[in-house]
């Protein structure tokens, strides 16, 4: 199909975003091009505004505009007890359950020697430093299920275990509302393994 130089050139920007192919990148390119000049003008100063604004927390990583963050920043939360996430994203997916009253730390990835990623790459020596610096009880790894992760959580349990904290690593397994049947081995193998007492 012959499109327009500048059209190529905005469907391919749009294709490099995470889960969009070329199809959703030529509907949002379409969808751009008939939107009001307003509207993507908008549009680009709010994308240039978070490239502009936003930073990491001095202390967990998050991603903020005022450091240190919101939740760093928060009295209320329980300093004591710190959750270690992979990405600043599963921060929202934490928070989103209105449970968990701690801190967190953002790893900024997992251990993945396949693509080149080590445990130097990751804010390991950082997390260390807080719980020296700091009177932390807990630790929470709430990397995500994957070798990856599993292979970070191994690492990080390696690393703090000796230190004599509580270590706890946040539990997978059934989705509420799923059917057994219907999930796979590794899956009910970490649900059994998971199983609270009633």
């Amino acid at each position: 199909m012959y499109l327009a130089h500048s059209m190529t050139k905005l469907i391919d920007e749009l294709s490099k975003l995470p889960t969009i192919g070329p199809k959703t990148a030529q509907r949002l390119a379409f969808y751009i091009l008939k939107a009001s000049q307003e509207d993507v003008r908008r549009l680009a100063e709010v994308i240039l505004e978070v490239k502009e604004k936003i930073k990491n927390c001095s202390i967990c990583y998050n991603i903020t505009e005022d450091d240190p963050c919101s939740i760093c920043q928060d009295i209320k939360r329980n300093k004591k007890i710190i959750c270690v996430v992979q990405q600043a994203s599963d921060i929202i997916a934490l928070e989103k359950t209105k449970e968990y009253k701690g801190t967190y730390h953002v790893l900024g990835g997992a251990i993945s020697p396949l693509d080149g990623i080590t445990p130097e790459h990751l804010r390991i020596k950082e997390l260390l430093k807080r719980i020296a610096d700091n009177q932390i009880e807990e630790i929470i790894i709430a990397t995500n299920p994957n070798v990856e992760g599993e292979a970070t959580a191994i690492y990080l349990t390696k690393l703090i275990k000796p230190l004599g904290l509580k270590l706890t690593r946040i539990a997978y397994g059934i989705p509420v509302g799923g059917d057994l049947e219907y999930a796979d081995e590794v899956t009910l193998a970490k649900a059994l393994e998971g199983r609270i007492q009633l």
